[in-house]
């Protein structure tokens, strides 16, 4: 397996802003971002943002030629003492604090809706058990948008499941904005039927000594792209990104990541895992599957502490995976930063190890993977979430043939 790991250890003002605190200045590793869909370009393979994203088969989207909704997300909230749900305009002042589309199908998805459902967990309170949400696609064939946001206010802590599933065309922007020393974990699940299309951009806003653990889990899906922007809005942030994906024959998974580190004495982790199998005799595209960590610590934000990882198993031919680790560092003043990207195969040493103790290779090479995931697994805090997901993983691995 292919290992590449780099690390930092380590010294000014904050750039100008929009009505919700979104740069409007840039650095070399900003992105270009907007409410206005006419501000971008049609992507394009010569756009370092699309440039492994199969454009032919965004259905127009991407390009205006195929914008106009048929359907609608539906959204499904368990109701919960401390928990307030809400539809409003997307003209609400709440709408788009945690920062702007960065690419053009964000754009569109933001200006194609009207309305966005809002939950709000109040100042000051624990949920003890995880708030469930439900997002079902708009079906085979259909077209349609969304706009969810998460708010967590000053000293709240909650667990939030977000299960996206059914088919369809989706595009939509996801808010999660943790108010001061509140605790937020979510997992998104993508489990979309074979047909889905989804494109989606996410926006984590973390307030001063706020804890925000993500995590992304992706099976389904024709095409699933995931596009998280981190920001802190004061000291003592924490942010952790987990990742877990499996993608077969005729799939692309694409998570591409930024983290934004503007201010001071801010952390962030990223752990992102993956697996592939393909099939030669099959007539699909072969499996593919795309992971861009891009980690920006700013002249101003001192004290930063940050690592991102990406692993990635190729099960089969038929199959590939890129991975991109970038860091850029414009001041020494730093408590730690790194990264570390791989893709490869079966551990050899491993499966050795497994077989001369008497364990078939089919069955070594099963308990193998289960192990490459557990890493990302053990980290969800909600046992019925981890059993789930590791029923999953066995699936795919009977469906492989592994």
């Amino acid at each position: 397996m292919t290992d590449t790991t780099t690390s930092t250890t380590g010294s000014v003002a904050a750039p100008a802003t929009d009505r919700y605190g979104v740069p409007v200045t840039a650095t070399k590793g900003d992105q270009f971002s907007s409410f206005d869909v006419a501000a971008f370009e049609v992507p394009s393979h010569k756009d370092e943002i699309w440039r492994f994203t199969p454009l032919k088969r965004l259905r127009g989207i991407h390009d205006g030629s195929n914008v106009t909704a048929t359907g609608r997300l539906l959204v499904s909230v368990a109701e919960r003492d401390g928990l307030t749900t809400e539809t409003v305009p997307t003209s609400d002042e709440r709408i788009g604090k945690a920062g702007a589309p960065r690419d053009r199908v964000a754009a569109q998805a933001f200006s194609s809706v009207e309305e966005a459902t809002v939950l709000t967990v109040a100042r000051e309170t624990e949920l003890d058990e995880p708030v469930y949400v439900t997002v079902d696609g708009p079906g085979e064939g259909e077209l349609a948008y969304g706009h969810l946001q998460l708010r967590l206010e000053p000293f709240a802590s909650a667990t939030i499941v977000i299960d996206q599933r059914g088919g369809g065309t989706i595009a939509e922007n996801v808010e999660f904005v943790v108010g001061d020393s509140a605790n937020l974990e979510v997992v998104l699940i993508q489990d979309w039927d074979d047909d889905a299309l989804h494109l989606a951009g996410h926006h984590l806003l973390v307030g001063r000594d706020a804890t925000l653990t993500y995590t992304a889990v992706t099976f389904g899906g024709e095409v699933v792209r995931i596009a998280p922007v981190a920001g802190f809005t004061a000291p003592g942030g924490t942010v952790t990104l987990n990742g877990l994906y499996y993608a077969d024959d005729g799939q692309h998974i694409e998570h591409r990541l930024l983290v934004d580190h503007s201010v001071p004495n801010c952390t962030s982790e990223i752990l992102y895992k993956g697996a592939l199998q393909g099939d030669a005799s099959s007539n699909l595209p072969d499996a593919h599957t795309v992971w861009i960590g891009d980690v920006l610590i700013r002249a101003e934000a001192e004290g930063t502490d940050t690592y991102e990882m990406n692993r990635n198993l190729v099960l089969t031919d038929g199959a590939r995976a890129d991975s991109v680790p970038n860091l850029e560092i414009e001041t020494g003043e730093i408590a730690g930063a790194g990264h570390a990207s791989a893709v490869g195969r079966f551990d050899e040493e491993h499966l050795f190890y497994l077989m001369s103790r008497g364990i078939p290779e089919d069955v070594a090479r099963r308990l193998v993977v289960r192990g490459f995931f557990g890493e990302v697994i053990n980290r969800i805090g909600v046992p019925e979430v981890r059993e789930r997901i590791t029923e999953a993983v066995e699936v795919e691995l009977q469906s492989s043939g592994i």
